[in-house]
């Protein structure tokens, strides 16, 4: 029995790869030749997922992310589908007809893509055209639907589609549909982009989804519940939930505004939240990176404007900081018309591929959406139990994270003791400050002051720590306070407070939580001194 459930699973794993080895060889690669970078990155991706050299279609493109529709017609989509046809990829006999917006009319059965990945280099938008503007009904009704503005990469998921009209949206046969038949399939084509601020970041997007997806995602959730739609917010309790039955432990933001700097965010391997124009909080700490493979949203208008700033909006930023998926808005595409983060959350926690999840949360094409990544990506390949087996393997910090929640794991079902157990050993093997945190807190659930405080106590003789944990570190000292661990937790605070590159609001922040933290123990040396300081900063800012 037990060598028929090996060669059983031998063979399911067999399946599976021979199924991701298919899926790669139907992959085509969009560049643009007048692009050394666009080029590199198409070779350097194909490359990788082993996909044939022969799958690279380099076109001369427009060079500039915003375009016009004769642009994007004359330079993009004619061109494209023409070779997309002339190479057997769409099925499709082409017309002398021409639809409105100039394109050639044909008359498609199908595609063999699995997926089209358009490459940095390659335009990002299109901008309203009033002369080609009309009427759609039961799409165009509603004045904000009365537009052609949209992204180059949701009009060429409808390269097998036949003619559609360009104005307001087409509704996505994809949505909320687990396995498409081939017919349904063949209508619409996947559309995925490898851009970013820079190549080097789009190299290591790609590097980043293939080391996530050999040792499955690694890392700590974080959900931003409020903001200004009840849609919105539903999604993100939905997110919640399957992130917590999937044994993550997601840390919530329900306040106001986003994510505060002074929050935690130690190894993001999952972010969802809204709602801001431009990237802020912990992200713009010195340093921030997400994990290998970090999958990162968030819902704003024009999240997507422009892909190259590593400040401007969300997707850029994310990318540029080491996401390796997120998806956006070109322009403003209306909370209900972008991707549903709950629909893509469900998809991929199921085991599906980027690109796969990402057309089954997307209501409508023909839009301003877009998805970066790799459409091959699966970030759940391997569960929690193969990371668990393969911990030694994994490098230090990665592993760390998959003991916090295999931690998580043991709670919730109930088994406090193993969790416990767990912790100390690891922490006796492979000390750290988020797994001292962990442990430390489970202490001083069940009121064991004392053993929190020899847990924690080591915090107080740290020097220098990484800007991805300062908030971790006054975690720790407000712990030992909470532990009676009056010293430690004050020379904690001195740590903290005079760690190089800190901005000053938030070193003033923490300096103000300090001086409090001094007066109520006494300490007033402490208390004066960081209340001063506190001052200092405040009046360096006023002046700026």
């Amino acid at each position: 029995m037990r060598i028929l459930l090996v060669m059983l699973i031998t063979l399911a794993g067999g399946i599976l790869l021979g199924q991701e080895n298919e899926a790669a060889g139907r992959v085509v690669v969009l560049a643009n030749v007048d692009d050394s970078e666009s080029r590199r990155i198409a070779e350097y991706y194909a490359t990788k997922r082993g996909i044939p050299a022969d799958n690279i279609i380099a076109l001369s493109l427009p060079k500039a992310e915003t375009i016009s529709w004769r642009e994007f017609v004359v330079g993009v989509w004619q061109p494209l589908q023409d070779e997309l046809i002339r190479r057997g990829w769409i099925d499709a006999i082409p017309m002398k007809l021409i639809d409105e917006a100039g394109r050639r009319k044909v008359a498609p059965s199908g595609h063999r893509m699995s997926y089209l990945v358009v490459c940095r280099g390659v335009p990002l938008r299109i901008n309203h055209d009033a002369a080609l503007y009309d009427v759609t009904p039961g799409k165009t009704e509603r004045p904000e639907f009365q537009t052609n503005r949209s992204a180059v990469d949701a009009e060429l998921s409808l390269l097998a589609h036949g003619p559609y009209p360009i104005n307001g949206y087409v509704s996505n046969p994809l949505f909320r549909v687990k396995q498409p038949s081939d017919l349904l399939a063949g209508t619409v084509v996947k559309v995925a982009r490898l851009d970013g601020p820079a190549a080097s970041d789009v190299i290591a997007m790609i590097d980043g989804a293939i080391e996530a997806e050999t040792n499955g995602l690694i890392g700590r959730t974080y959900v931003d519940v409020r903001g200004p739609h009840a849609q919105g917010n539903n999604w993100m309790e939905s997110v919640i939930k399957a992130l917590t039955a999937a044994d993550f432990a997601p840390d919530t933001h329900r306040g106001t505004g986003t994510f505060p700097d002074t929050a935690r965010m130690d190894a993001p391997a999952v972010y969802m939240g809204w709602y801001a124009g431009n990237v802020n909080g912990p992200f713009g700490l010195p340093g921030f990176r997400f994990a290998p493979g970090a999958i990162a949203v968030h819902i704003h208008s024009y999240s997507a404007q422009t892909l190259r700033s590593d400040s401007k909006a969300w997707c850029g930023p994310f990318i540029a900081r080491g996401a390796a998926a997120t998806t956006g808005a070109v322009f403003e595409p209306y909370l209900q018309m972008m991707h549903h983060l709950d629909l893509l959350t469900e998809a991929l926690l199921r085991g599906e591929s980027l690109g796969d999840a990402a057309y089954y949360a997307l209501p409508v094409l023909s839009w301003q959406n877009v998805l970066l990544g790799d459409p091959l990506y699966r970030p759940f390949r391997r569960d929690l139990d193969w990371q668990l087996k393969h911990r030694d393997a994994l490098p230090p910090l990665l592993g760390t994270y998959v003991v916090l929640r295999e931690l998580h794991r043991l709670r919730a079902a109930g088994k406090a003791d193993a969790a416990e157990k767990l912790a100390r050993r690891e922490m006796r093997e492979r000390p750290s400050l988020p797994l001292g945190v962990a442990l430390g807190r489970m202490l001083l659930d069940r009121g064991d002051r004392d053993g929190a405080a020899l847990t924690l106590g080591f915090a107080s003789h740290l020097r220098t720590v990484k800007a991805a944990e300062w908030a971790l570190l006054q975690q720790a000292a407000a712990m030992l306070i909470e532990a009676g661990a009056t010293e430690p937790a004050l020379q904690t605070y001195e740590t903290l407070l005079v760690q190089a590159g800190m901005p000053d609001n938030l070193r003033m922040t923490w300096m103000k939580l300090a001086a409090k933290t001094a007066a109520a123990a006494n300490d007033l040396t402490r208390a004066v001194r960081w209340e001063q300081e506190a001052a200092g900063l405040s009046g360096e800012q006023a002046q700026k």
